[in-house]
């Protein structure tokens, strides 16, 4: 694994726990979701757990499959990290 420093983690578990959180409200298992949307259910899992980093590509077929807009779940990951994360412009 890539070394990643404290502020790299905590990005990667916070947008794991939006996905999670998202996915729940649609009440869809992983592999539900994973299978609808032709994603690999390791990977959804490791990136729910904060385990991988994921694609630029990956996130924007999480966003498609939770049906919200790739900026939404930018500025709502933004808004629960806090202040000195600053993903979209001010």
């Amino acid at each position: 694994m890539q070394y990643k420093n404290e502020k790299t983690l905590r990005l990667i578990k916070e947008f794991g726990k939006q996905v999670k959180k998202k996915r729940e409200q649609l009440n869809k298992s992983q592999r539900i979701l994973a299978y609808e949307y032709d994603l690999d259910s390791g990977n959804l899992s490791r990136i729910e757990t904060g385990l991988i980093d994921p694609k630029l590509t990956m996130l924007w077929r999480i966003s498609e499959a939770l049906d919200i807009p790739l900026s939404q779940l930018m500025k709502s990951l933004e808004n629960n990290l806090g202040s000195d994360f600053h993903i979209a412009e001010q």
